[in-house]
């Protein structure tokens, strides 16, 4: 049986002072409100990034947001880790991911001019309490679809996402994003868009 190795904040410098809430006790029933809230904001934000609306999309993200993907590394069994220390696709916060977003409207956005044409597939969704009513640690399955001009072939990346969404007022904002991918190494030209 393979163990689990989690993905931490810690061990990003940008991540240091991003919010440590863990999930407690077994998932929640599928068909708890708690549940049923945090899969249709994911269902939400998917649609978000589907259009590529990023300015909707940054208006679900906390000010301390940590958005974190690791690079994988393919490691004996036993050896207590599976990702490069200090070696990230993405490694962001909310001043980074405002950047990425405005650069996308500048002629400099070459990765992304023609715009890639993406689909987010999401399931396995995963609900779990913590310690606070204002909290939910959500665990999703995201295969993304992207397709960009009409000359190279299509491609998909598979990854495992843990996010920790918070109520702030009456609304619920991503908090903490950690990616997992199901590959070593990528395979697509580039990789400007979100996950």
């Amino acid at each position: 049986m393979t163990t689990y190795i989690p993905i931490r904040s810690d061990e990003s410098p940008l991540g240091q002072d991003a919010p440590t809430t863990e999930p407690v006790g077994a998932s929640l029933p599928f068909e708890d409100p708690r549940h049923l809230t945090a899969h249709h904001w994911l269902v939400e934000e998917a649609y978000l990034l589907d259009r590529q609306d990023y300015d909707a999309w940054l208006d679900l993200l906390a000010e301390d947001i940590h958005y974190f993907m690791p690079i994988r590394l393919t490691t004996a069994l036993g050896a207590g880790y599976d990702t490069a220390k200090r070696m990230a696709h993405f490694d962001e916060d909310k001043y980074s991911l405002n950047r990425r977003v405005a650069r996308f409207r500048t002629e400099h956005a070459w990765t992304e001019d023609p715009p890639s044409r993406i689909r987010h597939h999401l399931s396995n969704v995963r609900t779990f309490a913590t310690a606070t009513d204002d909290a939910l640690v959500v665990e999703s399955a995201v295969l993304l679809f992207r397709s960009r001009g009409d000359v190279h072939e299509p491609s998909l990346i598979s990854a495992g996402r843990t996010d920790l969404l918070r109520r702030t007022d009456d609304r619920w904002l991503l908090t903490r994003r950690h990616i997992a991918v199901d590959e070593s190494v990528l395979r697509t030209q580039n990789l400007a868009v979100f996950l």
